[in-house]
């Protein structure tokens, strides 16, 4: 998936301004797509540049005028066909893994220290998911078509996240027992 597709989501329901969307996808997309400030705003200029964005200056009193950006006919033609399209996972890069495989009595320790340092991220995350889930998708069932995706994509991230926790116990159970050895 590209940042574009990420950003023109987004905007599906609400125009926004670049700061609003920074801010909406740290607390939404931005669980699942990372992407800076800087690279929201990059992206933003060359959707509304394709004409896939429209964009709108809004005046405000007492502060720099504002940008605001919305979804054209364009821009949800291209969505569509992404959407369509064939999808592809980025696989992660995740350089604990490769300290992993560098294991040793003299460094067990603070691999152990890493993973359970991991593991407390993901609890926060965790409770994070659960709390969005509980107040915005209680009632999955009779949620409106759109809302379902987006419950489903929580979903995948809490198991995903379950899934975590669990290797972590058991990383930490092993990486104990090299440290006594």
């Amino acid at each position: 998936m590209a940042l574009s597709h990420a950003i023109m989501t987004a905007l599906l329901e609400d125009e926004m301004s670049g700061y609003e969307l920074a801010k909406a996808f740290d607390v939404s997309l931005g669980l699942f797509w990372r992407a800076s400030h800087q690279q929201i705003y990059q992206e933003l200029h060359k959707l509304a540049d394709k004409g896939w964005l429209r964009r709108e200056t809004v005046a405000q009193e007492g502060k720099p005028d504002k940008i605001v950006y919305g979804l054209t006919a364009a821009g949800q033609e291209a969505l569509s066909e992404w959407v369509l399209g064939g999808g592809r996972v980025q696989e992660g890069k995740d350089d604990l893994f490769v300290k992993l495989y560098n294991l040793g009595q003299d460094n067990a320790a603070h691999l152990a220290a890493e993973v359970k340092q991991r593991r407390e991220k993901m609890m926060q995350r965790l409770y994070l998911y659960e709390r969005i889930r509980r107040r915005h998708y209680a009632s999955p069932e009779s949620l409106p078509v759109r809302r379902k995706g987006v419950y489903l994509a929580l979903l995948a991230g809490i198991r995903q996240g379950e899934q975590f926790l669990a290797w972590c116990d058991e990383a930490l159970e092993m990486l104990a027992t090299v440290e006594k050895s």
